[in-house]
């Protein structure tokens, strides 16, 4: 029996989970140690992500006096991973006909949409988009 290649779409709330410990960054480790470890791995976001996930570090940074010493230096290894990026040029409208019809954020919308377009799972932590959205996948249900 071959084994199954991991292909996805993740969105931040998932991705953040590598620098921030949270419920599940374990599992969250582990996608990326096989993202890294099999060349036929692959791991699609919108760019969106990278700012998101950003915009979660600075959250950490102000809220809880994280240094911005280690944030950038999470920046830095975010910008390494092997991930797939997508432009939200080419999912913005779309999008913004799935948030209205399933009540999402355009930004989550982004994510789906990518995910819906490239036939693959979204992996999340946002247990409400999850549920919102058919292909969407929780992150403690994802099977790596």
């Amino acid at each position: 029996m071959s084994e199954v290649v991991l292909r996805c779409v993740l969105d931040a709330s998932v991705g953040i989970k590598l620098f921030i410990e949270e419920e599940l960054s374990d599992k969250v480790q582990r996608l990326f140690t096989r993202l890294a470890e099999d060349s036929r791995a692959e791991i699609h976001v919108p760019d969106l992500f990278y700012i998101e996930c950003a915009n979660i570090l600075l959250k950490y940074t102000r809220r809880y006096k994280r240094p911005l010493e280690d944030s950038l230096a999470d920046i830095e290894d975010l910008s390494k991973l092997a991930l797939e990026t997508t432009s939200t040029a080419e999912l913005i409208e779309d999008a913004l006909s799935l948030a209205n019809e399933k009540n999402l954020t355009a930004y989550d919308a982004c994510y789906a949409v990518l995910a819906q377009k490239l036939e693959l799972p979204l992996v999340t932590a946002d247990a409400p988009l999850a549920s919102a959205v058919e292909w969407a996948v929780w992150i403690g249900d994802f099977e790596i």
